[in-house]
């Protein structure tokens, strides 16, 4: 058989608590979860580059904390970690078989790659996005971006203040203005008691699975 794959930011807190900056999203678990209800894939956890972070994960300069190597992270990604992998593993190296993911800034990043690369990643999941980054750059990208036969999961926690659920909210409007549908193609999730947390993010990407690999079944 072979698999999708969905490239994920911050790798070093997905799998293992020991490595994790507060806890970690407890993906073992989940994947197995997954499995048993058809949805099987590769997960290829990249962890962050510590104080380089900002720089890899935003595609964006901002006037006020700088940033803005994204693309230098994606070309590394796109251009070097995915050959390895199609290589090495039995992967569906296609993009609708190809996906990626993130929370924060690895969210933001996710975004833009999903919209910038159509012909490499065909869904992406984007947990409490840093949508704020460089005075709301992507929300124009997004709407100048054409429509994708994509799929795009967003979620926000209610419990992250009001600013951070209202640029969530308005980029949900946004992708649905652009034809994503959310009976079919958008995943739209508010968190009750959501925080921004390895904890929330890790309990609400288990959700989210079965809808990002629901076209992705091992073949």
């Amino acid at each position: 058989a072979r698999y999708p794959v969905i490239y994920m930011q911050d790798g070093q807190n997905l799998f293992d608590p020991h490595t994790s900056f507060a806890g970690d999203w407890g993906l073992t678990g989940a994947l197995a979860w997954a499995s048993r209800r058809g949805a099987k894939t590769i997960v290829v956890g990249i962890p962050n580059s510590g104080t380089a972070r900002l720089d890899d994960y935003t595609p964006f300069v901002d006037p006020k904390i700088g940033g803005g190597q994204g693309e230098r992270y994606l070309d590394y990604l796109i251009n070097r970690v995915k050959p390895l992998i199609d290589e090495r593993f039995r992967t569906l190296p296609d993009a609708r078989h190809t996906g990626i993911a993130g929370s924060s800034l690895g969210g933001l990043i996710s975004l833009y790659a999903y919209f910038q690369y159509p012909d490499v990643f065909g869904f992406t999941a984007a947990l409490s996005p840093s949508l704020w980054f460089a005075n709301l750059a992507i929300l124009d990208l997004v709407e100048q971006s054409s429509r994708g036969p994509g799929r795009v999961y967003l979620d926000v926690g209610l419990k992250e203040g009001p600013a951070h659920v209202a640029l969530a909210r308005r980029l949900r409007d946004l992708l649905v203005s652009k034809g994503y549908d959310l009976r079919s193609d958008l995943r739209w999730v508010e968190d009750r008691e959501g925080r921004h947390h390895e904890s929330a993010w890790g309990r609400r990407f288990r959700k989210a699975l079965p809808f990002l690999l629901r076209n992705g079944k091992p073949e």
